[in-house]
């Protein structure tokens, strides 16, 4: 397993080793081992999966302190970009993002901590997308801030004529006035 640091502090790309052969594939797509030793630390308790056709943003998604969840997503079917936003007041990367394309194809993952706003866009026909979150949903905390605000700028890899949006999402903040409580801690 190979993990990789991203220009923003936290966020890390994590590349399994795949064992392919003429009958198919086998990898871990957990070790907490790996991770640990890598600085990531959690107890994931929650696992969840959703499958969503081209051109669907789903996001940016967060939970307020002390209820802020760290994620770990993978692609099991399809293609996404994946973004998280760092909401981490102090942070020398407040209010960036970055983007990865994730794959069932090439089996990276992406860990999200804690402070952090994520999304993704479907870049295929359909996708399942599976993620570990180590604080259960709370829906008083749960929080969005709009996937086009223009401070944020990011760039979905879509057409905006195939853009496909939920009406919750539609509804959310845009970065400037969303509600935020996370702390940078170097």
């Amino acid at each position: 397993m190979k993990i990789s640091d991203t220009p923003i502090p936290g966020l890390k790309i994590i590349e399994p080793a795949v064992f392919a052969d003429a009958r198919g594939y086998f990898f871990e797509s957990y070790n907490s081992r790996s991770l640990e030793a890598a600085g990531i630390s959690c107890r994931f308790v929650q696992d969840n999966e959703s499958c969503s056709s081209r051109g669907v943003v789903r996001g940016l998604h967060y939970q307020l302190a002390p209820f802020a969840q760290s994620k770990l997503v993978r692609v099991v079917l399809g293609t996404v970009y994946d973004v998280a936003v760092d909401l981490r007041k102090g942070s020398p990367t407040f209010g960036k993002w970055f983007g990865i394309e994730l794959s069932g194809e090439n089996k990276r993952q992406f860990f999200i901590p804690q402070g952090f706003a994520h999304g993704f866009s479907v870049l295929s026909e359909t996708a399942v997308f599976a993620y570990k979150c180590d604080q259960f949903y709370n829906q008083a905390a749960e929080r969005g801030i709009r996937f086009d605000d223009p401070q944020l700028a990011i760039d979905w890899q879509l057409p905006a004529s195939e853009v496909k949006v939920s009406e919750k999402d539609l509804a959310a903040l845009p970065f400037s006035g969303a509600d935020m409580n996370f702390d940078f801690l170097p």
